[in-house]
């Protein structure tokens, strides 16, 4: 049987859903969802990407720019720029929409856990704090909260990383990087505090949400014989093709196959940049005494 938060999820997403609009980074296969209330017009963003190039340390805007053209263009108010987690292959761009747009920067409240672990990875001082401050708002499992007239649920999903959050509103479910598009699967479980188990347990919530659940997802990387991104797929489809979570598969298969298939992946190529920055809910380090502000290079850590 699902348990309480799941069994409220299921009931939400039996009601109205909202509107979607999805942008596709290829440079670093995100995708971003713009989800409002037709009715009211207010908004949430859904993991927004910062443009970042690594060989010269430039970041732009490009991709935000898009979005706030978008809010304009439907003419919304952002109440909400969520993360799913902290991200190990693309830069936030939450405080810069923030300051365009509004909004509350919100995240799961194991963020703490990771920034924890990243604090001391990056050798962080006691200037940075780690209790999720940086956020405007931490959510724990089963937090309600409204977009407009619909109602959204906040579950946690850890595996991926410590902090993975879903969000459920109305008939959308927004789920991170915990499933892909059926034919690629699944996330990795390997980054620090991850773990295979703990991922298939929380796939395993996520699928007890009714079938027709629309699913939209933070990445894609075309499986092969795939030409085309996608990020949006339902419940349904999960449950019946998924290739690493499809009905039918055993727990202890899942770990076996993920275990076996992450000691195969290279770490992403953003990965340190990207959590430096994400841990503080999208801030730059703050600027040195010559007024640059920089990213930290670990050798040998990860």
């Amino acid at each position: 049987m699902p348990d309480a938060t799941m069994q409220v999820a299921a009931t939400i997403a039996a009601g109205p859903g909202p509107q979607v609009i999805s942008l596709f980074d290829e440079a670093t296969f995100t995708a971003t969802h713009l989800v409002f209330d037709p009715e009211t017009r207010d908004a949430a963003i859904i993991d927004s990407v910062l443009d970042f190039d690594p060989a010269s340390g430039r970041i732009s805007h490009g991709s935000a720019d898009k979005l706030i053209a978008l809010v304009s263009e439907h003419t919304l108010q952002v109440r909400w720029i969520l993360e799913t987690h902290a991200h190990a292959d693309h830069l936030s761009a939450a405080p810069y929409l923030q300051e365009k747009l509004g909004g509350q920067i919100a995240i799961g409240e194991a963020i703490r856990d990771v920034q924890g672990v990243f604090g001391a990875i990056f050798n962080e001082g006691a200037d940075f704090a780690r209790d999720g401050s940086q956020f405007d708002h931490l959510f724990t499992d089963g937090d309600r909260f409204r977009i407009g007239s619909m109602d959204a649920i906040a579950v946690h999903v850890p595996g991926h990383t410590p902090a993975d959050m879903a969000y459920v509103i109305g008939d959308a479910a927004f789920v991170g990087d915990t499933l892909f598009m059926p034919d690629y699967g699944t996330a990795r479980a390997d980054f620090p505090g991850g773990d295979a188990r703990t991922l298939f347990r929380s796939i395993r919530r996520l699928l007890t949400l009714p079938a027709p659940t629309r699913v939209f997802l933070c990445h894609d990387y075309k499986a092969p014989g795939r030409d085309s991104f996608a990020w949006q797929t339902t419940i349904g489809v999960e449950h019946s093709a998924n290739i690493h979570v499809h009905d039918g598969v055993a727990e202890d298969d899942f770990v076996e196959m993920r275990e076996a298939r992450d000691k195969t992946l290279a770490m992403p190529r953003l990965i340190l940049p990207s959590l430096q920055v994400n841990i503080r809910a999208g801030h730059l380090p703050p600027a040195e005494a010559n007024g640059t502000r920089y990213l930290k290079l670990p050798l040998n850590i990860l």
